[in-house]
């Protein structure tokens, strides 16, 4: 009993440290560059709705089995090289904006949300790619609200536009942006550069003009010291005058070279501008050319495609009838070819069927004559005699005499003229010995000897 006692102490021992380690198991602490995600049967929010997951940051949770499961998110910034070409500005020039932008899973708790509903289970290419589609607009975007000059003078205001359109978008992903850096901004049509010469160009002009003005007020100085010492050692008045009249010619002539020089600064910018705005002009000409004939093919695809694909579409309809008719009425000539075949077959058959029939029958009938064939051939004509006489009969019953005048003058012979009419006109009926021998055949002896024979016997004894 102890000893039982014992066991079940100790059964419940394990069954207790089993069930601690479980527990412990299930409890997921986070570390600090990642988001505990846990997802499943994880509550609900103020309005009653149920939350899709539960995000923790620098924390612990406990995992309840079944009912709950958990990933991480990666807090490892993202660096992302968007090297964006042909931008469309605000003035219609293309420009090359190649920059690179930092990213990275938001740790605020609304954005952490997002990330856990739209990003969970991405591996990190596949964000940096849907991070990278969206900077690549944004981008876009606020080039085409910016001058060329307020991109390339104002880089704050620049970064500052698009750092706000950018995190605005990766906000609704759970993302935030950690940094901007645009490297360089080029344009084909070489307007930055036209820019940057006029802006020197400017720069030089000053200077020169900060020079002369110096150069300038030595020279004021030293006449009105000339000027000073003239009126002090002459004290003439024409002196002063003249002085003062030397001062203004050279004033003038000052203000006629800063003038001369800013008409030709203004020429060169004007010319700049007069060249940009050509190239810009060619460069939406060729765009509209190359427009037009990308319209003409699609145009002439689209002919194309209506009347071959017709064209097409009823000649495989026409095939395929004919091939239908065709097979119709292969299938009807094979079925009365068939039907043909099947009648000849069956009347052949019936033939043969009444020729063997006919066989066996006479057949019996040699049997019966002991196989005897004249005997056979005696059975058969004995039968059918009275159908032979018949036949014989009725060759002159329907003949028609309309008058016969008979002069009876008597015969040596001691027969009538009627008489051997009659006689002559049976026999006009072929005999029925020469009715034989148009068969091939000889009469039977029994009926009699044909009259050939009859005349050859008379012959035979009168000698």
């Amino acid at each position: 009993m102890p000893e039982t006692i014992i066991v079940a102490i100790g059964v419940g021992v394990l069954i207790l440290v089993a069930l601690v380690i479980a527990i412990l198991s299930r409890y997921r602490k986070c570390p600090s560059d990642k988001v505990l995600v846990i997802y499943g049967k994880v509550g609900s929010e103020k309005n009653g709705q149920a939350r899709s997951a539960k995000c923790i940051h620098g924390g612990a949770a406990f995992i309840f089995p079944v009912l709950q499961s958990f990933q991480y998110l990666d807090l490892t910034p993202i660096s992302i090289n968007v090297d964006l070409k042909n931008a469309l500005s605000k003035q219609n020039i293309r420009i090359d904006v190649p920059s690179r932008f930092t990213v990275g899973i938001s740790t605020e708790p609304g954005i952490m949300q997002n990330a856990a509903e739209r990003l969970l289970g991405l591996r990190m290419n596949e964000i940096q790619e849907l991070a990278k589609d969206i900077i690549f607009g944004q981008l876009r975007l606020v080039v085409a609200t910016m001058d060329i000059e307020e991109i390339n003078t104002d880089r704050d205001k620049f970064l500052l536009a698009v750092s706000n359109n950018v995190e605005i978008e990766l906000k609704k992903i759970g993302l935030r942006l950690i940094n901007v850096n645009v490297t360089d901004i080029n344009d084909e049509s070489g307007y930055i550069d036209a820019l940057g010469k006029e802006a020197a160009a400017k720069a030089i002009n000053d200077a020169k003009k900060s020079v002369a003005e110096k150069e300038r007020d030595g020279e004021i100085g030293r006449a009105n010291a000339l000027r000073d010492q003239r009126i002090q050692v002459s004290a003439a008045n024409a002196l002063a005058i003249k002085g003062e009249n030397d001062a203004k010619i050279e004033v003038a002539q000052s203000e006629a070279n800063r003038r001369e020089k800013e008409a030709e600064a203004l020429k060169l910018a004007t010319a700049a501008e007069a060249v940009q705005e050509a190239k810009a002009k060619e460069e939406a000409y060729i765009a509209q050319r190359e427009a037009e004939q990308t319209r003409a093919e699609l145009e002439r695809a689209t002919q194309q495609a209506d009347v071959i694909v017709k064209a097409q579409i009823a000649k495989e309809q026409a095939q395929i009838a004919a091939d239908a008719e065709a097979e119709v009425m292969r299938r009807k000539a094979k079925g009365e070819a068939d039907a043909i075949f099947a009648k000849m077959e069956a009347q052949a058959n019936g033939a043969k069927e009444i020729l063997q029939k006919q066989a066996e029958g006479l057949r019996e009938i040699v049997n019966a004559a002991g196989g005897n064939a004249d005997d056979a051939v005696k059975l058969i004509v004995s039968d059918k005699l009275e159908e032979l006489m018949r036949i014989q009969v009725d060759a002159i019953k329907n003949i028609k005499i309309d008058k016969v005048t008979v002069w009876d003058s008597g015969a040596s012979d001691g027969k009538s003229s009627t008489a051997n009419f009659i006689s002559g006109l049976m026999k006009s009926v072929p005999p029925l010995g020469e009715v034989f021998k148009q068969a091939g055949m000889d009469l039977p002896a029994f009926l009699g000897t044909p009259a050939d024979d009859e005349s050859k016997e008379t012959e035979e004894k009168a000698e």
